[in-house]
């Protein structure tokens, strides 16, 4: 799920060197905390969070698939 994430990240930033997932886990599962430069934070969030929301769905998508629990976090 790390590896997803990064990428599609990375391929909607105008600065793909300074995008970092670090992984985290809790009682319910996997929690993927999403860091971009500030400069990019509006790409990554869209306008009122449609691409945000389409990058949790995806990724929580395929987590399904392999059984996990997954939740994106992105974090400024």
């Amino acid at each position: 799920m790390k590896e997803l994430l990064l990428y599609m990240a990375k391929n909607l930033v105008d600065d793909p060197d300074a995008v970092t997932v670090s992984e985290t886990s809790d009682e319910e599962g996997k929690i993927l905390e999403l860091r971009v430069a500030p400069g990019d934070m509006g790409k990554v969030i869209g306008r009122q969070g449609r691409i945000a929301k389409e990058i949790r769905t995806i990724v929580k998508t395929v987590a399904q698939r392999t059984g996990e629990k997954v939740t994106v976090e992105i974090v400024d």
